[in-house]
């Protein structure tokens, strides 16, 4: 299926994959893997290079709207771009500096609070917990010495010999180096800042030729991506480049204000070096996962070496317990949106393959550069597959994932994705836009022979059981939805289903007696196997409104057994076929036989798989011979409203309800929001 347009992504028409003649499937599935495996060679081979790389491309993302910015104050190019990208350098200066005036801070109060802690470890020693280590020291020296005992007992009696000659003693030889001249002493010093100053020269190099020819890198990644179509490719790239900018300038600033408060916070307790373990919980909250977990180990232990007591570290614990909670369930998916857009199982995976090529840089940049890669995979085609590898939204869309469980005989995941979705859709539009499409799918999997007797009755007690399930709830479109129901139902996923807020027309307050008999609507199952679940689903339906129905299987209606058939007090017959394509037969003949048994009877035929050509044709709907048409269970819902209303004026016959050039009835096309060819 197409994936739904929807304001997260714009999406490119599928192009159609090229694959040689002379290609064998194998090679075809072998390629792919060789250029994965060459790629991520390459990147582990030239990691100083590649990593200097990555790290000014998020950066690009950072600085872009402080250019732009720039740029609407009229400055040129070359001046906005040199004043952003010395910002930027005077601010990564700046904490470098700070970060190392901190440590070597740190590093001198080392001596007084390894006292502190050897007093903490006597203290230990002196509770329970030190008695028993004592014990467990005692019985260790015991055995150790009874051993010792042993070995003295059998060593041998010296010698009658006399007296042993006295070993010679070693010569110790002693030799010196020449002290390092003043170059070799300058270099010691200097070499491990060399490298880092080198990586962020290449950083800021890269940096500001990315941001001179941002334009130029686009016009290049479109033609990368395909410039079929110049207009969709060059919008799809510059809404990415926009959601990652505000995306990693928010997770900067969120982050920036989290190691503030932090730093403020420890300030207060009275952690030293407060600056610092800010600073760090900053660049922590970028690893996913054990980020938080690490911002505050440190402080932690530093507190519990300054502090005679336990009170400064029961504080800092607390600190970091309220807030990061705070930050990163309340305030990021109110920034964020509901989520970065990745799968947990896709952040994880990424975190371990980035530090596995890249080591801590890699585990600093794991999130950023998967992000950059799901965006992506949403708005190329050729790249989807990172989309659906690292997304979060699910790979089927609600109709897919429906027949899966269905077909795989899980009713109760098949209840449990309805309850998700009824939290947001109303029963009948989660009936019409996705039940009902399903068991389509069903159908079309039926006439292609794929499916099984065995998966034939799994797929009917599913939905059966479904139904009687959501018989107790009611048709109507929830109030507040849920987070999760509202990301799935409005473009979470693909295709998702189009709930429409306006919910079906309720029955009048006061249903005459005629329609409240048991049988006063015929719901007609056609020959599908899957008819008779549908049926039943109108039924329902009918029924919530104080309408009596009656299930009538294809069985009762056949050819051999219409005569027997006795329709009761019915008052309409809908008959629900899923089994239509081309020109229905089958149905004109099911209608021209309800019509001969029971011609005071109402006829509504259901179109539900019935393609384009023969709802644009009159004449052919016409010949089908039912007194309406309808294309939705909506639909069919309506007709028998209207009905009701109409009550006791007498209803035309003979009539064929005409249907726009979309394919939907009248009533249908007063709620096309729900209803679905």
């Amino acid at each position: 299926m197409a994936r739904n347009s929807s304001p997260e992504a714009l999406l490119i028409p599928p192009r159609p994959t090229r694959i040689a003649a002379a290609e064998t499937p194998k090679a075809a599935l072998a390629s792919p893997v060789v250029i994965a495996g060459v790629i991520v060679a390459a990147l582990y081979v030239g990691r100083e290079i590649f990593i200097p790389i990555a790290i000014a491309v998020l950066f690009s993302f950072v600085l872009g709207p402080l250019v732009d910015l720039l740029r609407r104050l009229r400055l040129g190019r070359i001046m906005a771009v040199a004043i952003a990208v010395i910002t930027a350098l005077g601010i990564v200066a700046a904490l470098t500096t700070l970060i190392g005036v901190q440590v070597a801070d740190l590093a001198g109060d080392v001596p007084r609070y390894r006292d502190t802690i050897e007093r903490k470890v006597e203290g230990l020693k002196d509770s329970a917990l030190g008695r028993a280590t004592d014990y467990v020291a005692n019985i260790g020296r015991a055995i150790h010495q009874a051993g010792s005992e042993g070995e003295a007992g059998n060593k041998p009696a010296p010698s009658a010999a006399g007296p042993e000659k006295p070993e010679e003693k070693a010569v110790l030889v002693e030799m010196r180096e020449r002290p390092p001249g003043p170059i070799e002493t300058a270099g010691t010093l200097l070499s491990p800042v060399m490298k880092p100053l080198a990586t962020t020269g290449i950083v800021f190099v890269v940096l500001l030729f990315i941001l001179m020819q941002k334009e130029d890198l686009r016009d290049r990644m479109i033609r990368l991506a395909g410039s079929s179509d110049l207009h969709r490719t060059t919008v799809a790239m510059d809404d990415a480049a926009r959601r990652l900018s505000r995306y990693f300038v928010v997770q900067l600033a969120l982050n920036a204000a989290f190691g503030i408060v932090i730093g403020a916070g420890l300030y207060l307790i009275g952690v030293p070096n407060p600056v610092l373990w800010g600073i760090f919980s900053a660049l922590m909250r970028f690893v996913p996962y054990v980020g938080a977990f690490l911002s505050a180990l440190f402080p932690l232990a530093l507190a519990a070496a300054v502090d005679p007591g336990w009170n400064m570290v029961v504080a800092t614990a607390t600190l970091f317990v309220v807030l990061e909670p705070i930050v990163g369930h309340i305030i990021e998916p109110m920034l964020y949106g509901q989520s970065t857009g990745l799968s947990p199982f896709a952040v994880l995976v990424s975190a371990l393959f980035w530090t596995w090529l890249w080591g801590p840089v890699g585990l600093l940049l794991s999130t950023p550069l998967t992000v950059c890669l799901v965006v992506l995979g949403r708005h190329v085609d050729r790249l989807e597959f990172l989309d659906v590898l690292f997304g979060d939204r699910p790979a089927l869309t609600p109709i897919e994932n429906f027949y899966q469980r269905i077909l795989a005989d899980d009713p109760e995941e098949v209840q449990e994705h309805a309850d998700l979705i009824l939290q947001e859709c109303s029963l009948s539009a989660y009936y019409d836009e996705v039940v009902l499409r399903g068991l389509e799918l069903a159908a079309r999997d039926a006439a292609r022979g794929v499916l099984t007797p065995e998966q034939k009755t799994a797929i009917r007690a599913s939905v059966t059981e479904l139904v009687e399930e959501l018989s107790s709830r009611a048709d109507e479109t929830p109030e507040a939805p849920a987070a999760a129901a509202h990301r799935l139902v409005t473009g979470g996923e693909r295709n998702a289903p189009a709930c429409g807020r306006e919910p079906i027309t309720p029955a009048p307050g006061s249903v005459g007696e005629a329609w409240r008999r048991e049988g006063a609507v015929l719901c007609v199952a056609g020959r599908g196997f899957v008819d008779g679940a549908a049926a039943a689903i109108l039924a329902q339906l009918l029924e919530k409104r104080g309408i009596g129905t009656r299930i009538v299987p294809f069985s009762e209606v056949a050819r051999a057994r219409i005569d027997a058939f006795s329709p009761g007090p019915a008052r309409i017959a809908c008959i629900i076929s899923l089994a239509i394509s081309g020109e229905p037969t089958h149905l004109r003949r099911l209608v021209g036989r309800l019509r001969r048994r029971m011609p005071q009877v109402r006829i509504v035929a259901g179109l539900w798989r019935a393609d384009d050509e023969i709802l644009g044709d009159a004449a052919r709907l016409a010949a089908l011979g039912a007194d309406e048409n309808v294309i939705s269970l909506r639909a069919a819902v309506e007709v028998v409203l209207a009905a009701v209303e109409a009550e006791p004026r007498a209803l035309s016959s003979g009539r064929v309800t005409a249907l726009s050039a979309s394919g939907r009835t009248e009533p249908d096309r007063a709620n096309s929001d729900l209803a679905g060819a």
